[in-house]
């Protein structure tokens, strides 16, 4: 993995697009390197195609120049300002082709590479769109629907009209992980190559890491729309700017009325559900009792985790909001007989992260859990929150042998969050350099990097000298 550059302050995100992100769920860039430069590129995307096929992962030691697309000021400053200064390029890259006739794609949300559909508002995980050739409507470039990125359904995703990325060669486009989008028919007599990158966050917000002036939520000028959620976007602002609850705190709206907001969870509209549920977040711990009732009435109706009711949802998002307070009783619910509860539990600690310092111990005890989503969502709990106990290090070393290779990813990558106190799981993170999934050989290489003492060191370069891929050699040139 390359370092990234040094930092420019000029290129961060100021507060007014940091907002515009945070509704809005993507930033354009435009890079500013020569036409030829693209070009280049672009050709040895044909030549990928024409020779070996789609090469996937190994689009950039193939191709190492697109490495420059993405180190670019301003591409690394607007990462930087979304992701924090430590965000990692993840090692899942694709490049997707749009052919001539195409009818494209339906709206969709990705899955993520190497884990379980998991969906979070706060934004540890971005795309990156990056054109190496001048891309029009016609040509079927990628659309999104701006602002979607918080939503589940359709319905909800459709009400927001859609945006077509278009733009000259060397256009980065940056996007929530979760937003909807979709690939626009292919009208032209041009093919049409996008490559997606994904960057993940490290650390949790300390403070903001953009340009920042004012530490106040304000929304910049934009057009009504049905979809307006200003409590849920300050919020995530204050999430962003490294406040402790990542909730509002003013206190003016904790007169709100308890009994309807817990009602307007079970709404049929999602837009009203998610509103109530960060409106119940700025009331705090005198929520809480009935957030944990709605668990416990709706866990009856509920299978695994992953099935849960719309309000038990959004009653989850809720608990997340309102971070510190709610975190006594997210520990008590990690003892629930109902695997839901006690995954959704998981969840929310995690989501909240360093502030819910004092659920560690029972997280880590949850590691041995007899569910598997109880222990992935514990795992990476325990990576978000950062603080490990005695025997956290060892309970995630276990993991790292688990029948389900997404328990696995997590467990190397809260290690990986670790960092020198994963120390221990040198030896294991060693073995799990040939696990069967590529994303997990991925996170074990990078908490080895992390964990960074002379002995991981080694084994990294060991493992390179040995797994190297040589972009160089092909059927045509085979030494």
């Amino acid at each position: 993995m390359k370092e990234k550059p040094m930092e420019n302050q000029e290129y961060l995100l100021n507060d007014k697009e940091m907002r515009r992100f945070i509704i809005d769920g993507y930033i354009k860039i435009q890079t500013d390197f020569p036409t030829n430069f693209h070009h280049t590129i672009f050709q040895q995307v044909e030549d990928m195609f024409e020779n070996q096929g789609n090469l996937g992962n190994n689009l950039l030691p193939l191709i190492p120049e697109i490495q420059q697309v993405f180190s670019h000021p301003a591409v690394h400053g607007a990462l930087t300002s979304a992701l924090g200064e430590n965000y990692i390029m993840h090692s899942h890259r694709y490049c997707h082709f749009n052919p001539l006739g195409s009818a494209g794609q339906n709206f969709h949300k990705d899955s993520y590479e190497g884990d379980e559909q998991i969906r979070r508002h706060r934004c540890r995980w971005m795309m990156g769109f990056y054109y190496p050739q001048d891309t029009t409507e016609d040509m079927g470039p990628t659309a999104i629907l701006p602002g979607t990125q918080y939503y589940e359904t359709h319905e909800s995703a459709h009400t927001q009209p859609e945006l077509a990325l278009c733009g000259e060669a060397g256009t980065v486009t940056l996007v929530h992980y979760d937003l909807w989008h979709r690939a626009m028919p292919n009208q032209s007599d041009k093919k049409r190559h996008m490559l997606k990158f994904l960057f993940t966050r490290l650390d949790e917000p300390q403070a903001p890491s953009w340009n920042s002036t004012d530490s106040t939520w304000g929304s910049p000028d934009r057009e009504a729309s049905s979809g307006e959620h200003e409590v849920m976007w300050r919020s995530l602002w204050n999430w962003f700017y490294g406040k402790r609850n990542g909730a509002t705190e003013d206190t003016a709206l904790a007169g709100k009325d308890l009994p309807a907001l817990i009602a307007a969870l079970g709404d049929k509209d999602e837009m009203v559900r998610l509103n109530a549920a960060y409106e119940l977040g700025t009331i705090g711990a005198l929520a809480v009792p009935a957030l944990i009732e709605i668990w416990r009435g709706a866990s009856e109706d509920t299978g695994s985790p992953g099935s849960e009711t719309e309000n038990f949802q959004h009653a989850t998002f809720a608990l997340s909001a309102i971070g510190e307070p709610a975190v006594p009783a997210l520990i008590e619910a990690l003892r629930s007989d109902n695997e839901s509860i006690r995954a959704s539990a998981a969840y929310a600690l995690g989501d909240i992260g360093s502030a819910a310092q004092e659920a560690v111990p029972s997280l880590t005890q949850a590691l041995q859990d007899e569910s598997a989503w109880v222990k992935r969502h514990a795992a990476e709990a325990l990576g978000l929150i950062g603080q490990p106990v005695q025997n956290t290090v060892p309970a995630l070393i276990a993991l790292l042998r688990d029948e389900h290779y997404w328990i696995r990813d997590n467990a190397a990558r809260a290690l990986a969050r670790l960092g020198p106190a994963a120390e221990a799981a040198i030896p294991t993170l060693t073995d799990t350099l040939n696990d069967e999934n590529r994303y997990v050989r991925f996170h074990a290489m990078f908490a080895l990097k992390q964990i960074g003492t002379t002995e991981a060191t080694s084994v990294l370069f060991d493992h390179f000298l040995t797994s190297r891929w040589c972009p160089l050699t092909t059927t045509h040139s085979a030494f």
